[in-house]
């Protein structure tokens, strides 16, 4: 057994008193100080992430828009240069490898960053399928970047105040979401996006290695004054539950089709073709669990792997689960039968022999004030 990797900004987390985890085969941290602290600094003020874990792949040539069209579930070749656009990397089943942000840099290349236990299933997808395809390249460009994320409603704020990303096209005051800036710190190129997982607005800066380290400290030096903390993988997780985001291995699986997980809308199923095309557009999924929020009183919240009743009959399984830090209650995301999938149905989940009642909802739980 291997020991999990680590990125190139291991050294300040542990300065830090990080908290160490493996996700996805990285020695990443889960936590600084606490979970909620963490949590409540990015829904308040920002935290800063690192998520260099994260796979990334630049794909190019004069092809490139309809090797990615072929490749992923969304229509890719419609994109404007400085936009993103979230997909699904599908099996010939349907069913789910990965989700993906594609940022479309130029004409003829695109940056696609994939999740980081995926890596080696994305990039086999792609070394097959770009054989189908003559004038495109995929190269996995993951050990030349650290990725870093600002969130929260002081995110903007307090990159504006750093001198030292310079060169920022367009600027960010005029960054719409799902976009991406142009920049350079310490002379080295350096991408921001204004894309996230918490819920937040915020901004993701991908950067050289080499850079990584004096970008980290920068940040956390401009954003103190702002109440800017670190956060770890356990203040993400809450977050992005409460933002109805789905986390592959969770809601995302090679046995879940797009629809069943709310993602229909990301399938263009009217594209001359794309890698599970066929298997979408014959598979009649009426009786196939769908996603759900749910919700409950008190602290006793539904974990991963729960099940769900619908009186004594067992109706689906949570997803995600954990107590809301910003809500103050139990919320949880599952899969249960299409008939109790409308929200106001009242159903019970089963913690740990207790049965406790929770109500469908829409989702997401949180939505921020723009």
């Amino acid at each position: 057994m291997t020991d999990p990797r680590t990125t190139p900004l291991h050294d300040r987390h542990a300065a830090l008193g990080a908290s160490f985890t493996d996700f996805g085969g990285w020695s990443m941290p889960v936590r600084y100080t606490s979970d909620l602290a963490e949590h409540h600094a990015v829904r308040e003020a920002a935290g800063l992430f690192d998520i260099s874990h994260m796979a990334e792949f630049l794909v190019t040539g004069a092809d490139a828009a309809a090797f990615l069209d072929y490749a992923l579930a969304g229509r890719l070749s419609a994109m404007t240069v400085g936009k993103a656009k979230y997909s699904l990397v599908l099996a010939e089943t349907g069913g789910i490898v990965d989700d993906v942000i594609v940022y479309r840099i130029a004409e003829d290349r695109f940056l696609v960053i994939a999740n980081a236990a995926n890596r080696d299933a994305v990039a086999a997808a792609f070394a097959e399928r770009v054989t189908r395809v003559a004038g495109a390249a995929v190269e996995d460009v993951t050990d030349r970047f650290a990725l870093i994320a600002v969130q929260g409603p002081a995110a903007r704020t307090i990159l504006e105040s750093m001198s030292a990303v310079e060169a920022v096209s367009p600027a960010l005051s005029e960054l719409s979401y799902y976009a991406w800036s142009s920049a350079t710190y310490e002379g080295a190129p350096l991408l921001i996006a204004r894309t996230g997982y918490t819920g937040e607005d915020g901004y993701e800066l991908l950067v050289p290695n080499a850079q990584a380290a004096s970008l980290w400290d920068a940040v956390l030096a401009a954003g103190a004054p702002h109440g800017l903390v670190p956060a770890g993988l356990a203040a993400r997780d809450t977050l992005r539950l409460e933002a109805g985001m789905p986390l592959y291995g969770h809601e995302l699986t090679l046995d879940t089709v797009p629809a069943q997980a709310g993602l229909g809308r990301v399938v263009v199923i009217d594209k001359d073709d794309f890698v599970g095309k066929a298997a979408l557009s014959t598979v009649i999924a009426t009786d196939a669990p769908v996603l759900v929020g749910l919700v409950s009183d008190g602290k006793r919240a539904g974990r991963a792997g729960y099940d769900v009743y619908d009186g004594d009959e067992r109706v689906g399984e949570i997803s995600s689960g954990a107590l809301s830090p910003t809500r103050q209650h139990p919320v949880a995301m599952a899969f249960v039968s299409p008939r109790v999938s409308e929200p106001g149905t009242t159903l019970t989940i089963d913690v740990r022999g207790t049965r406790i009642p929770a109500t469908v909802t829409a989702l997401p739980f949180y939505r921020r004030k723009k």
